[in-house]
């Protein structure tokens, strides 16, 4: 591999590091900045979407139900610009922990170190089984919490 091909590797796995890093801090802000205006994030078979608020919006939920996020990498291979990652992302959601096996693949613009494109392939029947259930739960809290603590002199 020529020098520019190993630099150019080195970024793609840098800005997935990254990326990785804000996860496990559940900081959905710092993930998002990572990804260019352009760029796609899609969990398939879900429609992608767009742009750092698109990561924003997707990951900010279950960040907020989570007490610790995880994502083991099982298997990762690199090229320039691509990264294919295979994981077991971890969820801790009212103490319990919620695994799911994961395979993303990264696109990177190795010129911003930016993420253009990003494809998580999940078995969706763990996710609906295992992840799913934990979120309806936390989202029921959610709206006890807001209600228990509404302002009695507004409307709604």
């Amino acid at each position: 591999m020529s020098a520019l091909g190993t630099l150019g590797v080195m970024t793609t796995r840098a800005t997935i590091r990254r990326f990785l890093d804000a996860v496990e801090a559940r900081d959905a802000t710092a993930a998002a900045a990572l990804f260019a205006v352009e760029a796609t994030y899609q969990n398939v078979p879900y429609p992608p979407v767009h742009g750092p608020d698109g990561v924003i919006s997707m990951l900010s939920e279950i960040f907020a139900a989570s007490t610790e996020v995880r994502w083991d990498i099982i298997s990762e291979a690199y090229t320039t610009g691509r990264g294919h990652l295979e994981r077991v992302d971890r969820f801790v959601i009212d103490g319990v922990e919620h695994a799911v096996r994961c395979h993303g693949v990264f696109e990177v613009d190795e010129t911003r170190a930016l993420i253009t494109a990003l494809r998580d392939y999940v078995d969706l029947a763990p996710w609906r089984a295992v992840i799913e259930p934990a979120l309806e739960k936390w989202r029921a809290g959610q709206l006890v919490h807001r209600t228990a603590h509404r302002d009695p002199n507004t409307i709604g």
